[in-house]
């Protein structure tokens, strides 16, 4: 039975409240951490999963029926909500969780190589400084800084450093030490 909007909704997509309601016990469950409701609503509806304005019913559903906590913006999954994760999730496709899982798990890696590895960006003169930080434990193991003209490319540079900052470590290092070996393995 359908009973949820589908405007947005590709073939494969959820178009049942309950089925939803399970899948967002699912993400939380699976990747045992918090996440931000915007996070949340942003993979099912940026993978065509769940519509926005259904994706925001089943939090609220599930936050009044004590499955899932907010606070300060992040939900948590509850017990009940494990439970239902637990013994519910099968009853979803399986090219659903999985694409759901993957992206929750890209999200959260992002998030975490965005917290260890800073990017500063700074007005300089006819252009911005951006300075790029790769850090172990809060000590910077290397610092790259960057003359970019305008505050368009110094985005560019900060996301595509916060994408992989591990592998522009590797190939600076390799480039630095001239490990042919090291960088051929960085465009592998």
């Amino acid at each position: 039975m359908f009973d949820a909007f589908n405007a947005g909704i590709e073939p494969g997509g959820l178009r049942n409240k309950n089925d939803i309601r399970i899948l967002i016990c699912y993400m939380l469950s699976s990747v045992n951490a918090p996440l931000a409701a915007k996070d949340i609503t942003d993979i099912l509806v940026r993978y065509n999963i769940v519509n926005y304005f259904e994706a925001n019913d089943a939090l609220s559903a599930l936050e009044e029926q004590k499955n899932i906590s907010l606070k300060d913006g992040i939900y948590s999954i509850e017990p009940a909500g494990r439970t239902i994760a637990q013994t519910l999730d099968t009853s979803l496709p399986l090219s659903v969780r999985d694409k759901v899982l993957q992206a929750t798990i890209n999200l959260m890696a992002r998030a975490k190589a965005e917290r260890e590895n800073r990017v500063d960006v700074n007005a300089a003169k006819n252009g911005f400084n951006v300075t790029c930080h790769i850090s172990d434990r809060n000590n910077d193991l290397m610092k790259i800084e960057l003359f970019v003209p305008d505050k368009k490319q110094a985005e560019i540079v900060k996301n595509n450093f916060h994408a992989d900052p591990q592998g522009i470590y590797k190939l600076l290092l390799a480039g630095l030490t001239g490990d042919e070996e090291l960088i051929k393995s960085f465009f592998e």
